[in-house]
């Protein structure tokens, strides 16, 4: 993906780098350090190899992430944030995810976010998140 020529404020050129569904997911993956593809791929859930590997392509080309191949059989490829970028845009992403939580938590008593049922999001889940992150 390139990034326009034309832009009127830094910020769309920001929402051309994260735009997408994966790629702050992919990101916030790799907030407390270097993954593997499938590591990647098993922790992501929905993402397909295809996709993920399109996402990463894109974020190392933006300067978010960089790809360390090591020698030796079998090939062994890990992919980490960057300091410049990256770690940047991870505070902003952990910024992000704490103000879903909390409207996540507000509107509890609604049931809009939550299908108890399954438990995909555990509301014990998010309160830690937010304890672990001071934003209470």
């Amino acid at each position: 993906m390139k990034i326009r020529d034309d832009y009127t404020c830094p910020l769309e050129i920001v929402h051309d780098i994260i735009k997408g569904k994966w790629k702050t997911i992919i990101l916030y993956q790799m907030k407390d350090g270097p993954k593997g593809l499938s590591e990647l791929e098993h922790e992501i859930e929905g993402i397909t190899q295809k996709m993920l590997l399109e996402q990463l392509r894109e974020l190392i080309q933006f300067g978010l992430v960089e790809k360390k191949t090591f020698e030796g059989y079998p090939l062994r490829v890990e992919y980490s944030i960057t300091e410049r970028r990256g770690r940047k845009m991870i505070e902003a992403i952990t910024i992000m995810q704490m103000i879903g939580i909390d409207y996540m938590l507000e509107n509890i008593q609604y049931g809009k976010y939550f299908n108890l049922e399954n438990e995909r999001i555990k509301v014990v889940e998010l309160v830690k998140i937010v304890e672990e992150s001071d934003m209470l």
